[in-house]
């Protein structure tokens, strides 16, 4: 997939990339739905981008695949395409590969549903090890808008380099995230990431701090599991991380071969979740936890 990696990075490597771009480049693709609505607030704007690539049956599950990210430059202030930008770049380079399979005829069974936003001119707020990447509208706000149609899991792509325990590069998985629960990690998943990556799979540690909405004042490793708290589905997290600390208004600091290889997870996860044959959590065991220690929604629900 690095053709299309690629092809996603010289594409948002410009001041003036919008959402209009996104959909040009996925004009002439039959059974793929592409759209994008601009939102403009007293920090900026920013475009949201939403890609259908639809399946064979409409009856299938639906994966759902976020870029996550505050915006794909920092302009004025730094020049160029920004580390935070991996997030949009993956997800979507998935798109586009899935939309080129489809074109020959390989077609997967359910709906994919991929969304992200681009602001190449986003602002940037203070955070310890290394700056934060902000964005015109805020996490929760802009998750709401995005993750706007029927899903049935999410992967959450995002860069996740300015910590000090995802010390690793490549990629990794988060545990899943379903209600309030953090549960074990997806066997199916690993599976996948083993084949993907060649490699022992890197699992990201998360706590309960980062499965609550942000903007409540407790840290957060980063925004990478907000999705659970706009949708009551399984939310896995897909990190792109380094061995150093990068922040994520750094330039020149997105590596091609890491966003290929989660790109490429992501890929797979859509060819088996289609079909039924993996999953991202055990419901009966889910439910046995819930029986156990009740419902916990209020910890990604926002209220206090």
């Amino acid at each position: 997939m690095l053709s299309q990696v690629l092809t996603i990075m010289e594409l948002l490597d410009n001041p003036k990339v919008g959402g209009k771009e996104i959909c040009e480049l996925f004009e002439g693709y039959k059974g793929v739905e592409v759209d994008f609505e601009r939102i403009v607030t007293s920090r900026g704007m920013t475009d949201l981008v939403r890609i259908t690539i639809e399946g064979e049956d409409e009856k299938a599950p639906v994966l759902g695949i976020v870029g996550q990210l505050g915006g794909v430059g920092a302009r004025p202030q730094m020049i160029g395409m920004v580390s935070d930008a991996d997030g949009a770049i993956a997800a979507l380079a998935t798109a586009l590969k899935l939309a080129q399979m489809k074109d020959k005829g390989e077609i997967l069974t359910g709906n994919v549903y991929i969304t992200t936003h681009i602001c190449p001119n986003a602002p940037t707020i203070d955070h310890k090890p290394v700056p934060f990447m902000d964005s015109p509208i805020g996490v929760r706000e802009v998750l709401k808008l995005m993750l706007n149609k029927h899903v049935d899991a999410v992967l959450s792509i995002d860069t996740t380099k300015g910590n000090r325990i995802a010390k690793r590069k490549g990629f990794a998985i988060s545990p899943t995230v379903l209600k309030g629960y953090i549960i074990k990690v997806a066997d199916d998943l690993l599976d996948i990431y083993e084949r993907v990556c060649g490699t022992t799979p890197f699992v990201l540690p998360i706590t309960i701090q980062d499965i609550t909405p942000y903007g409540n004042g407790v840290y957060h490793l980063n925004s990478i599991m907000q999705p659970c708290t706009v949708v009551d589905v399984p939310v896995v997290g897909v990190a792109i991380t380094t061995e150093t600390l990068v922040a994520g208004c750094a330039t020149g600091a997105s590596h091609e071969i890491d966003i290929e290889l989660a790109s490429r997870f992501c890929v797979e996860v859509a060819k088996y979740f289609g079909r039924g044959q993996i999953n991202f959590y055990d419901k009966e065991e889910f439910e046995r936890l819930q029986k156990l220690y009740g419902d916990l929604t209020f910890l990604v629900s926002g209220k206090e």
